[in-house]
């Protein structure tokens, strides 16, 4: 298995989700947008991967070869963003985003099925592997916060720029891994997808995403509110993806004590508990910090059993479709759902986004209680 390989690919990746998700909101800001534009904006970076991962998943999947997929496609990320230099106002930056998100956003979920298809057996390393991201988004997020504390935000696209021409160049590292064409007994998406835990399951994914509409798009801004600095805002962004990163290193023995189930029923009620915390009391930096460190209950482990739910339930046929329909109903249509949401109602009263994601959170954890079942092994 190239593990660098994969791993660098992972720390790019996401380095660049460590440069959008806790200044992009800032920057925007200090563009002069509202926070309903904002939300617009946000939920657009969010909304491609409702259907760019879908589209390209179904063409992984028919040709066979994932990584030439995610090449073309990382670089028109970067070629599309180069606009951002040239042109400005509102519905220039929708298109950008819109343009340049689509291919970006189209990447990830392949090259998780090309890192489980390398992984073969051995899938419970999955978590080693993705650590890489999470060390990727930590550096960003620290290192971002202390330049712009001294760098006007400005800047923040070149850094963009920077992130996305790298995640190209690191997809050249990692070959192609052929994928075997035959489908298993002709199993079509469409028979997969009306089982009721399946449906279930997606729900779920929906509203554990929707969920964090308003952190994704606002906590920076929430915390600047509140005469938190740049860099300490940066620690608390670092601090929750250092606990994610722990938790994706030790995921192999928790996937051997506790049940698939179990893990994400834990997952959506430490995501409640996060919620109401930063919305009850933004002022009490201790439950801050403990919310923070709730991001390893919260995202980090639902993720890391969900790609192994898709891969049992979808079978190696429709592994890339399966993954990018996850990407789709949850980062994308769940996001961007959740962006457009925290958006409209923010100026009115931020606490009261905060409780409804924590109520979508707790909605979440009963159905699948309810509804979804173990995967079969």
């Amino acid at each position: 298995m190239p593990y660098w390989r994969l791993s660098s690919f992972y720390f790019t990746y996401f380095a660049l989700l460590g440069a959008i998700v806790p200044f992009w909101a800032m920057y925007l800001s200090d563009q002069g947008y509202s926070p309903i534009e904002i939300g617009v904006l946000s939920a657009i970076l969010m909304g491609t991967k409702v259907i760019s991962p879908y589209i390209l998943g179904w063409l992984a999947d028919k040709t066979g070869k994932p990584m030439r997929v995610i090449r073309y496609s990382a670089l028109l990320a970067f070629i599309c963003f180069l606009a951002i230099f040239f042109v400005s106002g509102f519905y220039w930056l929708i298109i950008i985003v819109a343009s340049f998100t689509f291919f970006w956003n189209a990447v990830i979920g392949q090259f998780e099925s090309v890192t489980l298809a390398y992984l073969g057996e051995g899938y419970t390393r999955y978590g080693s592997v993705r650590a890489w991201g999470s060390i990727g988004f930590i550096v960003a997020v620290i290192a971002l916060g202390w330049v712009f504390d001294r760098v006007a935000i400005e800047y923040l696209p070149v850094f963009m720029a920077v992130m996305l021409l790298s995640i190209w160049r690191s997809s050249l590292w990692v070959k192609e891994r052929e994928v075997s064409l035959i489908h298993e007994e002709s199993r079509g998406l469409a028979s997969i997808f009306k089982r009721p835990s399946v449906r279930a399951f997606f729900i779920v994914c929906f509203l554990l995403q929707f969920s964090h509409g308003a952190y994704y798009t606002f906590y920076s801004l929430y915390l600047i509110d509140y005469g938190y600095s740049k860099p300490l805002i940066g620690l608390f962004w670092g601090g929750a993806v250092i606990a994610e990163l722990v938790l994706f290193l030790a995921m192999s023995r928790v996937l051997q004590w506790f049940s698939v189930r179990g893990i994400l029923m834990f997952s959506l009620a430490c995501c409640a508990v996060r919620w109401s915390l930063i919305g009850l009391y933004p002022e009490n930096i201790t439950l801050l910090i403990f919310a923070q460190i709730l991001h390893a209950g919260s995202f980090a482990s639902f993720h890391a059993v969900a790609v192994t739910w898709i891969r049992h339930s979808f079978g190696n046929s429709h592994q890339g479709q399966g993954q990018a329909l996850y990407s789709a109903v949850s980062f994308g249509a769940g996001g961007s759902v959740g962006a457009i949401f925290s958006g409209s109602l923010w100026d009115y009263n931020p606490t009261l986004v905060w409780l409804i994601s924590a109520l979508a959170g707790l909605i979440a954890c009963l159905i699948i209680w309810r509804f979804v079942k173990e995967p079969s092994y």
